[in-house]
């Protein structure tokens, strides 16, 4: 729409808004000093990104949600993709802002926190939920309440950021289960997900592919074995590649109890996507896959660059919150993992010339677009 009158630009940014927020606790923020100003602000941009990652977010999951995934919508999502990636990339390098601050300068306000902290950080706990992180494999911060306890207010009060996230927690699917179901659908080997023959082309494309790797770790075996002349060290070497092969057949044969038959093909479609990336259909499907497993893997670095920030300024004492401060940090960069099998596919890719030749390539050329 067009305004009525021309625009400035601190009016279209609201500029004059925007720069009185920073006052913290205090009506007037020159009662603070420099260094409170920056922790502040420092953490106003964490949440300004955290909202653009978050609606980037949002619309990946409603795109690979639609039942008809629509090929050539895909650059969209791969460009949103690596569009969050960059924020958080962002993100991780304010830490290095914060870490501007000495001890004794952080000490000298941090009273003010207390018993607020990071962990209260609402749209933090969105992007989890959104993503697909569980209730289940959160850690405990160390306290007696759980994390949704910790988003109300003093006495147990309502807040806001207990409604957005108890909200998230009701706006499913998830993203990893969004990106679940498109893979499930995923043609494989020219087979469609709904075809007759869909569960027997499966079980071809597996046998062949658990087949085709085999024989790679045997002669990844045999390479090792030339390098050694312990008997002992042999004999460890060669239950540790037993160990590789017998692993692959565990993965592509999941148990009921880890997903029976949707798990199997779910991962079988990750895995061929990535073993048969140079296909012209599979192009963009291959960048989805890799662009996820970056998003994560610069979560975690983001998570990883925030523990060494606390532990620079504060050490290891207990956090604002009360929970056990850098343990905690540390735990959740190492448990929070969402795309497990897109990560455990890496471990199973073997050499091009070594996948075994599919009976339907044609069917991913750009003419069957």
């Amino acid at each position: 729409m067009k305004p009525d009158k021309p625009t400035n630009y601190w009016d279209y940014i609201r500029v004059d808004d925007l720069l009185s927020l920073q006052g913290g606790l205090e009506s007037d923020e020159s009662e603070l000093t420099n260094d409170e100003v920056l922790f502040i602000t420092v953490h106003q941009v964490f949440e300004l990104w955290f909202k653009l990652i978050l609606r980037e977010l949002g619309a990946l999951r409603d795109f690979f949600h639609q039942e008809l995934v629509d090929d050539q919508e895909m650059s969209k999502a791969v460009r949103s993709i690596q569009r969050i990636n960059v924020l958080f990339r962002r993100c991780a390098s304010h830490f290095e802002v914060i870490e501007t601050l000495t001890t004794r300068e952080y000490l000298g306000f941090r009273d003010k926190l207390m018993p607020a902290s990071g962990f209260q950080s609402a749209q933090m706990r969105q992007m989890e939920i959104l993503l697909g992180l569980d209730d289940e494999s959160r850690v405990p911060l160390g306290l007696s309440e759980s994390y949704m306890e910790a988003l109300r207010g003093h006495g147990g009060a309502n807040s806001t950021a207990f409604e957005h996230v108890a909200a998230q927690k009701l706006d499913g699917p998830s993203l990893a289960v969004a990106i679940e179901e498109w893979l499930l659908r995923a043609p494989i080997d020219g087979v469609r997900f709904d075809a007759p023959d869909a569960d027997a082309g499966l079980a071809r494309f597996i046998d062949a592919y658990i087949d085709a790797a085999h024989q790679e770790v045997s002669r990844t075996c045999e390479i090792a074995l030339a390098r050694s002349a312990d008997p002992a060290e042999e004999d460890r070497l060669r239950a540790r590649y037993e160990d590789e092969k017998r692993a692959i057949v565990e993965f592509l044969n999941p148990t009921d109890e880890e997903g029976g038959a949707r798990r199997r093909r779910v991962r079988a479609a990750a895995l061929f996507v990535v073993s048969y990336r140079e296909l012209p259909l599979l192009a963009w499907p291959r960048e989805v896959l890799d662009g996820l497993i970056e998003l994560e893997q610069v979560m975690l670095i983001f998570r990883q660059r925030h523990a060494r920030m606390v532990e620079r300024v504060i050490g290891r004492r207990t956090g604002t919150g009360g929970s056990s401060g850098v343990d905690y940090l540390d735990r959740t960069a190492l448990v929070y993992r969402v795309f497990r099998d897109l990560w455990a596919v890496r471990t199973y890719q073997i050499r091009r010339e070594s996948n075994p030749p599919l009976a339907n390539p044609g069917f991913y050329d750009f003419a069957n677009a």
